[in-house]
């Protein structure tokens, strides 16, 4: 399905992004912001107007010309005695003239094939501008799931370093009651001092991603709005990787774009090919000059209307026309092999997609139960230590190994909506309203 686009009123509406804005608040930001789209879109405008350029070419030509002139004429002849005239004559007098031609063309390969390839580079743009639209869904959603894992690797970081904190203080308060030794004390201090440190660098990658979500947007980003704890896990549909990938291959926009450029390098190539045949024109003119004086003083109007059919044969061309054909020809291998390169890179990210959210799915179940095991261990260890069969280094690796799990869980949970929007961006089916189903898992 084709995107629908806000060109200027969007533009002129977009507002900066409030705090807890949305995934979709973002997209249609950027649409009306991101200066890469907004090049796209003047691309395919650009790329529309080839088609009225190819068949100017197949349409007559028409011009005309106007002239006004004064002329100041010495003539020094017998013939002004002749003609009873001082010797020498001076004449002054002005002249004018008027001139209009047509020209249409009746046989001209080269300009007929340049009118198809026409045809396709209108073709061209479309898919390049699909593409460019599919890709910014995805390039506002991997930033948007970036400044997500941003803020959650500070709530994280905050989250672990108040429980080391309480860790710390209760390491303390058993060593001064001689329950516990100063290692413990140092234990607990380090791991307080490292995460305090991951404090600030995940601080600083969160202002740094939001940046990079503000330059899509070109409007300030703030907290934007997390996913919802019970995300729909939705398995590719048709399960079969094989289809998708035939899919992709027949309908991605990228392939599009480069069997357009094989069709326009073979038509290329009979265009300079062309360049030997004849070309045949109907040809018409009418001009008229007007003048009130002469070299022996009579003045003039003279009219002439020309009708006719023009041959032109190119014999000798300083062998530049066989240089453009082979020219033409090797930009056809190149095309081709453009095209087997796209086909490959269109499959490999198609599998890659796939993968992704189907090895995704199992991913996140498994790190669901390890979150769960996670917590039961940090639970464990905390009684054990009480009890004393547990160390206080037990209890801090116990947390280290919950905040972890929790942040690998966050990260394959954005992984896989990052890959169903691929997956669908592979087979040049992605539109807004994939990502409005994946907003709701926002609140």
């Amino acid at each position: 399905m084709k995107l629908k686009p806000i060109y200027g009123l969007l533009v002129a509406l977009a507002a900066p992004l409030a705090q807890g804005a949305d995934l979709l608040e973002a997209y249609r930001a950027a649409q009306g912001q991101d200066s890469t789209f907004a090049a796209a879109r003047a691309t395919h405008g650009a790329g529309q107007e080839k088609l009225t350029q190819g068949r100017s070419q197949l349409m007559p030509t028409v011009s005309l010309t106007a002239n006004s002139t004064f002329n100041d004429v010495i003539t020094n002849s017998a013939s002004n005695v002749r003609f009873g005239l001082p010797n020498p004559y001076n004449s002054r007098y002005n002249s004018h003239g008027y001139g209009i031609s047509l020209t249409q063309p009746l046989f001209r390969q080269q300009n007929w094939i340049s009118y198809t390839q026409s045809e396709v580079q209108v073709s061209q743009a479309d898919a390049q501008f699909r593409a460019a639209e599919q890709d910014l869904i995805v390039r506002v959603a991997q930033a948007y799931f970036e400044v997500l894992l941003a803020q959650d690797n500070v709530q994280l970081a905050e989250a672990q370093k108040s429980a080391i904190a309480e860790q710390l203080a209760q390491a303390k308060r058993n060593f001064e009651v001689g329950g516990a030794t100063i290692t413990d004390v140092y234990e607990a201090q380090a791991r307080h001092d490292l995460v305090s440190s991951q404090q600030i660098a995940a601080q600083s990658s969160l202002s740094i991603k939001q940046r990079a979500l503000q330059q899509l947007t070109n409007t300030p980003v703030g907290a934007v709005r997390p996913l919802n704890q019970a995300l729909a896990l939705d398995p590719p549909q048709p399960a079969d990787l094989r289809k998708w990938v035939e899919e992709a291959t027949l309908h991605s926009p990228l392939v599009a774009v480069a069997e357009a450029a094989v069709e326009l390098a073979d038509k290329e190539v009979s265009r300079n090919f062309g360049g030997h045949l004849p070309t045949v024109d109907l040809v018409a003119s009418h001009n008229q000059a007007l003048s009130n004086g002469g070299s022996f003083g009579a003045g003039s109007d003279t009219r002439s209307t020309v009708v006719g059919v023009q041959f032109n044969m190119p014999i000798f061309q300083g062998m530049s026309t066989q240089s453009k054909w082979r020219e033409a020809s090797a930009n056809h291998e190149r095309a081709k092999q453009d095209l087997e390169t796209a086909r490959r890179n269109v499959e490999l990210s198609t599998q890659q997609a796939y993968l992704g959210v189907a090895d995704g799915i199992t991913q996140i179940a498994a790190l669901k139960q390890a979150l769960k095991s996670s917590e039961s261990l940090l639970d464990a260890s905390k009684l054990g230590q009480e009890v004393g069969v547990r160390t206080n280094l037990d209890v801090l690796n116990a947390q280290q190994q919950l905040f972890s799990t929790r942040r690998d869980l966050y990260q394959a949970e954005y992984n896989y909506l990052l890959n169903r929007l691929k997956l669908k961006a592979a087979t040049g089916t992605l539109s807004e309203d994939e990502l409005a189903a994946i907003n709701k898992a926002l609140y």
